[in-house]
């Protein structure tokens, strides 16, 4: 089921985003959905894995985010995969744009989530990082969590 974030329903994350990008910039959009789609993502049943999102003709478009298909949504069901469209201001497209024609840069989805009624989707732009950069992060994070494990056994002792 969805996590409370604050005063967001978490649906979906995409921790592979952090892994294999530094993000540089967020934007919130909100996503264009049939009925059956925000019906199945209430539940829980999204997955962002492997999705991105691509800008044609001034309109940005989330692809291959899996939202599954509705139990009940019978003939009027989705096609899971299908591209969304996000909204956002023509601006911030054009910001995005901007940024995204420099080598390295992608626009990768971050969280799905619910918010006052309505799903949106945290979007960012992301450098790749290198396979040495990977491991810095991995190493820092382990480094971080024996730090975090000694001072808690140190407060307990």
């Amino acid at each position: 089921m969805a996590v409370k974030d604050k005063d967001r329903n978490v649906i979906a994350q995409n921790k592979r985003a952090s892994h294999d990008y530094f993000i540089e910039e967020t934007y919130e959009a909100g996503m264009v959905l049939k009925g059956t789609e925000i019906k199945s993502m209430r539940a829980g049943r999204m997955n962002l894995k492997d999705s991105f999102a691509r800008i044609s003709n001034g309109e940005m478009y989330l692809h291959n985010a899996h939202i599954s298909e509705y139990e009940q949504g019978n003939r009027y069901n989705h096609e899971p995969t299908r591209a969304r469209k996000l909204l956002l201001h023509k601006k911030q497209i054009n910001e995005m744009i901007g940024l995204t024609q420099q080598k390295g840069y992608s626009i990768v989805p971050l969280k799905v989530y619910i918010k006052n009624g309505f799903a949106k989707v945290l979007i960012g732009v992301a450098k790749g990082k290198k396979n040495f950069d990977k491991r810095e992060t991995l190493k820092r994070q382990d480094a971080k969590r024996d730090i975090d494990r000694a001072l808690r056994e140190r407060q307990k002792g």
